[in-house]
């Protein structure tokens, strides 16, 4: 027996026991080391029509069985995403999600890796910014942030992040310029041309700073502020919408090789016992925790 947490309801959670299902043809059983914590873990019970169900959408652990068509074996490290019920100690999986951990991450780094890549990966996809082009990053310090200022990098893309005073050696380390939220932010931001706004945070502040700043608004792009894009007509991401999905499931292997070319780093502030879900959940919901949350069985 295995175990697993579900929601129970729109924001009630439960560990529970479960017998983990052999892999079919095309699957992989995983042996959990690490499950990543994510703000979307918690808020996806409630789109959830029936419960109970599984939570956790990114883990990294050694394979423990496989199926007859995957090309991986008995005891290879791995990570995979966009997974169900990921908050586990064991958990069937299809094998195309699945991929090799590089050895230089460990298992908390690699089952946080994905979500926030992809969802930063997609942000600059949608926004089109070419080299030498200044982008504002609203948020710039949190986990999606610190991807988009690495993945921006690569791309030769000057950012302009926001972030509290105590965050900006956070935006500075990984390349970006750092300039305090709050009142008063569009003044500070004049002075700069920006082609883009990436808004990772969907306060009023952003969006509003963002619609004054950046004439296109085609280029100014959310995964935090649905309704005012809705309002305001500018795109908003999410990971549930069909062409986010099929983009972000198509930069998997490409982030997991540039992790594992030191391109790519996941700062980790914290670790939990699986048992301990909760209080990890407790966190990101009241604080910004300074890098991402893992769950170990």
């Amino acid at each position: 027996m295995a175990e697993r947490w579900v929601a129970t309801g729109p924001s009630t959670f439960e560990l529970t026991s479960y017998d983990v299902p052999a892999p079919g043809p095309d699957a992989v059983t995983i042996s959990v080391r690490a499950a990543g914590v994510n703000p979307a873990d918690a808020k996806h019970p409630a789109r959830a029509e029936t419960f109970p169900v599984p939570v956790g959408y990114e883990v990294a652990g050694v394979v423990s069985a496989v199926g007859p068509s995957v090309d991986l074996a008995a005891g290879e490290e791995v990570l995979a995403f966009r997974v169900s019920g990921g908050w586990s100690s064991s958990l069937t999986v299809p094998a195309r999600d699945v991929f090799r951990k590089p050895p230089s991450l460990t298992f908390p780094e690699a089952a946080n890796l994905l979500l926030a890549g992809c969802t930063a990966a997609d942000l600059l996809h949608v926004a089109s910014p070419a080299a030498g082009d200044t982008v504002l990053v609203h948020g710039a310090s949190g986990a999606v942030g610190v991807s988009l200022l690495q993945q921006a990098a690569l791309l030769g893309v000057r950012v302009v992040g926001t972030a509290s005073p105590s965050r900006f050696d956070v935006v500075e380390r990984y390349g970006g310029e750092p300039v305090a939220h709050g009142p008063g932010l569009l003044d500070r931001l004049s002075s700069y041309s920006f082609v883009a706004a990436l808004d990772c945070v969907g306060t009023d502040e952003a969006v509003d700073v963002s619609l004054a700043l950046v004439a296109d608004r085609s280029r100014i792009v959310t995964v935090a502020a649905p309704a005012r894009a809705a309002a305001e007509g500018f795109p908003a991401l999410g990971g549930n919408h069909p062409a986010s999905k099929e983009f972000r499931d198509s930069v998997r292997g490409s982030l997991v090789s540039l992790a594992a070319a030191g391109r790519l780093e996941v700062p980790i502030a914290r670790t939990f016992p699986l048992a301990d879900a909760l209080s990890a959940v407790e966190l990101i919901r009241t604080t910004h925790p300074g890098g991402k949350l893992a769950l170990i069985p």
